[in-house]
């Protein structure tokens, strides 16, 4: 099977403050845009920031490896050098991590670099990496994955 480009739709409450944290923060390629609405190219898959003046982020969390992962949440699976390098990039523009960047599953199959921040319309966003991207799919003794 051929990995096709994945099209997501979220709320953001401000589109300038969302062009700039995917345009220069994420360093995603703007496409399309509208004053409603604006595409990205995020990781070869598009996300579209939709405005939604009310939009209010949900406060929901599960418990995995120790951590609350903030539900709903999307991002992408980067190489091991690109999510060191985003995670450096991230916390020099002072975006507050809801996890800091660490490995989790550690010695277990699955094991994965991981990190959540939010962007300015309280979006949760994970990105992780694998040493061994055979183990995006592993199970094992992990209480599940986010």
């Amino acid at each position: 099977m051929t990995l096709r480009p994945f099209h997501l739709a979220f709320p953001v409450h401000d589109l300038a403050a969302a062009r700039a944290f995917y345009g220069d923060i994420l360093g995603c390629r703007e496409g399309r845009s509208s004053d409603r609405w604006v595409d990205f190219d995020f990781g070869g898959h598009q996300i579209v920031a939709h405005l939604d003046d009310a939009m209010r982020p949900p406060e929901l969390a599960n418990a995995v490896d120790g951590h609350d992962v903030p539900v709903p949440h999307f991002g992408i699976v980067l190489t091991m050098e690109a999510w060191r390098a985003l995670a450096a990039r991230v916390e020099k523009a002072g975006v507050a991590f809801d996890i800091a960047p660490h490995v989790r599953f550690a010695g277990q199959p699955g094991e994965q670099a991981t990190m959540f921040f939010r962007d300015p319309s309280g979006n949760a966003l994970e990105f992780k990496a694998f040493a061994d991207d055979a183990m995006l799919f592993a199970t094992g003794d992990t209480e599940g994955t986010a």
